[in-house]
């Protein structure tokens, strides 16, 4: 019988991973993202793309503003009155390449034909977009095993500790 490698002792309430689901880990927020990655920054053509509920989108579009990843700017067109359009903040562009993993995960697993519906390009040369990780020093990283997690020993906040 092989023993279980021993968990990494952390704060889990305090989890990266759990408090960036807590902001983006719905669908349709996700979806609104992806949209405005590609360029989408109306409600109407979000509604449109998403064919999510006006009651929903709404909702997804406020939370990202609360959130900062979306910051919402009036604009007008001739005749019409003022509307906003949404375009993503640095916060929000941040979560590109977290997209693009999902993304290619999709069309590594998901894909039942082998052609993914949506290819991504380097618009300065043409040559495909790939996503990989990479230590600090420059090597690549294959996977999971080719990483060790280590608690970085900060202490967690209670109501008395101020964030630093």
């Amino acid at each position: 019988m092989t023993a279980a490698p021993p968990e990494p002792d952390f704060d889990r309430a305090r989890c990266s991973v759990a408090g960036t689901l807590a902001v983006v880990g719905e669908k349709w927020s996700l979806l609104v993202l992806r949209e405005a990655f590609l360029g989408v920054r109306r409600f109407a053509d979000l509604q449109r793309a998403l064919g999510a509920p006006k009651a929903v989108l709404t909702d997804r579009l406020n939370r990202l503003v609360a959130e900062g990843l979306l910051v919402r700017v009036p604009y007008r067109a001739p005749g019409e009155r003022e509307r906003h359009e949404y375009r993503l903040t640095d916060r929000g562009r941040d979560l590109h390449p977290a997209l693009v993993a999902l993304m290619q995960w999709g069309d590594r697993w998901l894909a039942g034909d082998g052609a993914p519906p949506l290819a991504l390009t380097h618009r300065d040369c043409g040559a495909p977009v790939a996503l990989g990780l990479r230590c600090a020093a420059g090597h690549d990283v294959g996977g999971p095993r080719e990483v060790t997690a280590t608690p970085t020993g900060r202490p967690a906040e209670t109501p008395d500790t101020p964030a630093g």
